[in-house]
């Protein structure tokens, strides 16, 4: 694999499914030695999501890439004594199960600690380690629900909302890698280790970031609103001739902008919209009059026409023109080809960090069940091909 910013850190990813997986994808983008830790026979149980492509998931390849992979039984002594034996050669392990089961099987933080006290333990869960739902079962749709985001996604009148990925999953993921960054450099400094104890709903909360302000400084709680923001018009989606774009009129020069645009100069002069907190106020009556102007009008020439005058403005795009996008998938290099011995060669999502000195451009395809296994403990822990041989009948791998 080719070096980067992390070439050298050693990572255990005992995580399943999404949000544990998406962190442990950052650091081995980013060139992480990380590998990959499955229940033996059966794996994670993303190996089976949708798509499946000649027997393999795509939602599995996609979250997994870059990584080594080996099964480990970790409900047999033996199985655990490997990766205690993996841990103390380690700088980082993640997991994402239900808080209490590491510790049941005697492989929590506290345990590991004493095997590797500078080891940086990452936890994903549902609502963190601590409090009175840490027991609590956490999907992506729980997060969701439990943070407020879905009551708050949707239309005025319509029911609370999923958003169309798995946002608190991502978002949890995402903050797992941060947290695991920030404690590995304070032990480059210290050569203290760390758990890292993330929730989902914690991530999600964090995100909501002005919805949780509006009700914190002014009592209102907030309420589905479409696609409209709460504290800037127009700021918002609008239909034209051939779809939808979104229009960030975000000041009030914008604004005298746009109206200049539709050749509308008297709605600078009316009371309703002289001013952004009047047009946030009367939205309802500014929307259909940009609309009209709209009515006509295709969405990419109005979108160019509006850039070109200083107004910010987007299609609002379907997956297809997005992966078509020459900004977006070829000079931003969002969509990356990956050769797969049993999928075949498919497209990927690319990384969303782009370094100056250290591209991230290495994406190699993920493991099959157990594909690194007798590598990994024959180059790692010095066992011979017959004691692994051994460790397969026994299964423990």
């Amino acid at each position: 694999m080719g070096k980067g910013l992390l070439d050298g850190v050693k990572v255990l990813d005992l995580s399943r499914v999404l949000a544990g997986p998406y962190c442990g994808m950052m650091l081995a983008d980013m060139g992480a030695d990380v590998i990959k830790i499955e229940i033996p026979g059966k794996g994670d149980d993303a190996r089976g999501n949708f798509p499946i492509i000649n027997g393999e998931s795509a939602y599995y390849m996609n979250l997994n890439r870059n990584k080594k992979g080996m099964t480990l039984n970790l409900k047999s002594e033996k199985g655990k004594e490997i990766l205690r034996k993996l841990v103390a050669d380690s700088d980082i392990l993640i997991e994402n199960y239900r808080p209490g089961v590491m510790e049941k099987l005697g492989l929590g933080y506290e345990d590991l600690k004493k095997i590797n006290p500078g080891l940086i333990y990452g936890c994903v869960s549902g609502f963190g380690h601590y409090g009175p739902y840490s027991g609590r079962a956490g999907y992506d749709i729980i997060g969701q629900a439990v943070s407020g985001l879905m009551s708050t996604t949707g239309w005025p009148g319509g029911k609370p909302t999923r958003t169309g990925t798995a946002i608190a999953d991502v978002m949890g993921g995402l903050s797992c890698c941060t947290g695991i960054l920030a404690a590995y450099i304070n032990r480059l400094k210290t050569g203290e280790g760390e758990k890292v104890d993330v929730s989902l709903v914690d991530s999600m909360v964090s995100s909501l970031e002005i919805i949780n302000i509006i009700y914190l400084c002014t009592g209102k709680v907030p309420e589905r609103i479409g696609n409209r923001y709460e504290a800037i018009y127009p700021y918002d989606s609008f239909e034209a001739a051939d779809g939808s774009l979104v229009i960030g009129a975000g000041n009030d020069k914008l604004f005298k902008i746009l109206c200049a645009e539709m050749d509308k100069p008297e709605l600078l002069e009316d009371k309703r919209f002289d001013c952004n907190n009047s047009r946030v106020l009367n939205h309802a009556e500014l929307k259909p009059i940009i609309e009209d102007w709209l009515r006509d009008k295709k969405i990419d020439e109005t979108v160019d026409r509006l850039l070109a005058a200083g107004i910010p403005a987007a299609p609002i795009n379907t997956i297809d023109r997005v992966a078509k996008d020459p900004h977006i998938a070829e000079a931003r290099e969002m969509f990356v080809e990956i050769d797969h011995p049993k999928a075949g060669r498919l497209k990927m999502t690319g990384n969303q960090i782009k370094l100056s000195n250290n591209k991230i451009n290495t994406f190699r395809p993920a493991p099959l069940l157990s594909q690194d296994t007798k590598e990994i403990l024959c180059k790692k822990l010095g066992m011979t091909e017959e004691d692994v041989d051994r460790l397969r009948e026994e299964q423990v791998i």
